[in-house]
């Protein structure tokens, strides 16, 4: 594992371990992040921890241009129970994404340090929200990283039942329209794969990436 120092630097992701740690240490500033993700390396750590960089073999995503949304997910969209708005409230989708309770997960990784990172990104024009509205109540969304080609999916929430998977529909569809190849959800969970998410190795990751 690579220890990184204030120089601005990353190492080969191919050096990663196994599990996908990449380095360890440095700092949470713009330039750093943008190096990361452009690099298709992530910041992923508990808050009790140095900063963890992460690169995994395999990398979870979706890809706009062949995305198919379910009929029962076109069905919930048409009766307009939810407001859909992007960039409307970067820092209250953040910090619900902090603060929502997660089933069999105890904790958060998104410490205040990560939300003022992450707010600097939006205000630079790099990271991007989707809200979820009910009667004017923010009840889900998610927030992320956008590349110009790829958005890197960062974290989302829901307080009432399909909230966050609207927000998840409207991102794609948004994707598709702008001609973007991937939406990257990072790894593997059972949400996401039921959500139409599926993994493609590294190296074909980071060949999209830089292409």
């Amino acid at each position: 594992m690579y220890f990184l120092t204030k120089e601005l630097y990353f190492p080969p992701v191919e050096e990663a371990s196994h599990e996908g740690i990449l380095a360890i240490g440095g700092d949470l500033s713009v330039e750093r992040l943008l190096l990361a993700y452009r690099s298709g390396i992530f910041p992923w750590f508990d808050p009790d921890e140095p900063i963890l960089w992460w690169s995994p073999p395999e990398r979870m995503v979706v890809v706009p241009s062949l995305y198919k949304v379910s009929k029962s997910t076109r069905n919930l969209m048409n009766q307009n129970k939810f407001k859909i708005t992007f960039n409307q409230d970067f820092r209250a989708v953040i910090t619900n994404c902090q603060q929502v309770e997660r089933k069999d997960q105890s904790g958060t990784w998104i410490t205040n340090d990560l939300i003022e990172a992450y707010v600097k990104l939006h205000e630079m024009g790099f990271a991007q929200s989707v809200e979820v509205w009910q009667n004017d109540e923010l009840v889900g969304g998610l927030y992320g990283v956008d590349l110009g080609n790829i958005f890197c999916g960062e974290s989302m929430f829901s307080k009432v039942s399909n909230a966050s998977k609207i927000a998840f529909v409207s991102l794609v569809n948004y994707l598709k329209e702008n001609n973007y190849k991937l939406l990257d959800c990072q790894v593997h969970n059972d949400h996401l794969e039921k959500l139409g998410a599926f993994e493609i190795s590294r190296e074909t990751f980071i060949k999209v990436l830089k292409s």
